[in-house]
């Protein structure tokens, strides 16, 4: 008991106490023993808390619990990543992913079929955030749904958590993806059984290849990869039973689906293929055909880096070629040699340099040397040689360095309405085969009789004095005749 600070009406004491007799409360005097104050025997209205109307949230707990649709979801995570058989990382990432966009409000008034999607999105995202490598269509296929939907929902997860979701490197899906090829001995006949881990290895290069030359910029990844796989199929064993065989009967026997634009890939494959087995050194410039460029697939890939600036050089030397031909209206045998083109100078393999001392080079002496050029690489440097090839086409040089443009002369210039894709051997595929854009009619120029009137013209109205005496006379004849 503790003092309430009061006094004690009777006998003055301060010594007064709380002391509850059963449920009422009272004050009590110890010296005395008399009752200073008493309390209520029943509570007020306020007091009451059994017996009441109260709100649920203030009778039970406070934490929200998750939706029955929520709780699907997690599950859903959880059961693909016991499937795909992640680390647990990334089923951690994968959960916490979906939590935070459920609960978003991008997501709060979303279809039911969205819903579900979002689970496999979030399960994606997790293993491109952990460097794992798994592709959209794997995970559409696990939950069975449309690729659009998949692809719809996965950018508005992207877009909502404000998160950079890393791009998946195609080689590293490369094995997993030979795996799925089933060439094994029991179901294949053994003419046509190949190993995984030899397919994937050519399959690599050949998609290293294609990136090399473009083949890959703007495509989907999937044509070229099973594209790279037929082909390194085919190149691996190049058996006429095996040529014989196309795309589409390989990957039924395989049982691999066809993707659409595969066998356009694989006709863009071989003709680059055609093109890079035309320089190998034994083939001594003869023509390769698709139907036996797998022979020399082997060979190419070895030498890729070789055979593609060899193949550079050989498209400068047609366009040089070109040149030559291009200029027919020039009069060769009477004009100077030092008057001439500079691609006339050439015999097609070195410029004639007869009057040059020996030792030097045209270059020398203010000409440019177009062959003792450095060779460039087929991405970085291919755009700057096709422009020294074109400028050896509009430019002439004469023999005190001075330069003289066709545009200047009168003549119009060649290649001009050429598009610039023609001039490069390996090009983006906007660029090999460009869209054609409507062309719009020329107007002339546009009169008001507003415009203002210059002296020369003024003075081209003006007569002479020569015309104004004809002018009298003839109007005086006129006249004259009329009387």
């Amino acid at each position: 008991m503790m003092g309430s600070g009061r006094k004690c009406p009777d006998c003055g004491s301060s010594n007064v106490v709380e002391d509850d007799l059963y449920s009422q409360p009272q004050l009590v005097c110890t010296d005395c023993g008399s009752v200073v104050s008493e309390g209520q025997l029943t509570t007020t209205r306020s007091e009451e808390v059994q017996g009441t109307i109260v709100r649920y949230s203030q009778s039970t707990a406070v934490d929200k619990q998750p939706c029955r649709n929520q709780i699907k979801g997690l599950k859903r995570v959880r059961a693909l990543c016991r499937i795909l058989r992640l680390p647990p990382v990334i089923e951690e990432t994968s959960e916490s992913l979906f939590a935070q966009a459920y609960e978003s409000t991008d997501f709060l008034h979303v279809s039911l079929p969205k819903k579900e999607t979002l689970a496999g999105c979030c399960v994606l995202l997790g293993c491109r955030m952990q460097g794992w490598p798994v592709t959209m269509g794997t995970v559409t296929s696990l939950l069975d749904t449309d690729s659009c939907l998949m692809g719809t929902v996965y950018k508005m997860v992207v877009s909502t958590l404000k998160l950079e979701s890393p791009h998946t490197n195609i080689m590293d899906l490369m094995e997993g993806h030979c795996r799925e090829y089933h060439l094994s001995p029991p179901g294949v006949p053994e003419e046509f059984c190949e190993s995984a881990d030899r397919l994937a290895s050519r399959a690599s290069a050949l998609v290293e290849l294609a990136s090399d030359t473009w083949l890959m910029t703007g495509r989907h990844p999937v044509p070229v990869m099973v594209a790279s796989v037929y082909l390194a199929w085919l190149s691996l064993k190049p058996s006429p039973a095996r040529l014989k065989l196309s795309l589409g009967r390989f990957c039924q026997m395989a049982k691999v689906a066809v993707p659409g634009p595969a066998s356009k890939r694989v006709t863009e494959l071989k003709e680059v293929l055609c093109r890079l087995g035309q320089e190998l050194p034994w083939q001594k410039g003869a023509v390769v055909s698709p139907q036996k460029v797998a022979a020399l697939v082997g060979d190419v890939l070895k030498h890729r880096i070789s055979l593609l600036k060899r193949a550079i050089r050989s498209h400068e030397d047609a366009l040089a070629m070109d040149s030559v031909s291009g200029t027919e209206g020039l009069d060769v045998a009477n004009t100077p040699s030092s008057t001439l083109p500079l691609s006339l100078c050439t015999d097609g393999v070195a410029p004639i340099c007869e009057d040059l001392p020996i030792g030097s080079s045209p270059c020398s002496e203010g000409q440019p040397d177009f062959h003792q050029s450095q060779l460039p690489t087929p991405h970085a440097e291919g755009c700057q040689t096709a422009q020294s090839v074109r400028d050896s086409e509009d430019v002439v040089v004469t023999a005190t360095g001075s330069a003289k443009n066709p545009e200047v002369r009168g003549e119009p210039a060649r290649g001009s309405a050429e598009h610039w894709g023609k001039r490069h051997p390996f090009v983006p595929p906007c660029a090999r085969n460009p869209s054609k854009k409507p062309r719009l009619a020329e107007t002339g120029p546009e009169v008001t009789g507003d415009e203002e009137i210059s002296d020369s013209e003024i003075e081209g109205y003006l007569r002479t004095p020569l015309e104004m005496r004809e002018f009298a006379e003839t109007q005086m004849k006129l006249q004259s005749d009329s009387y």
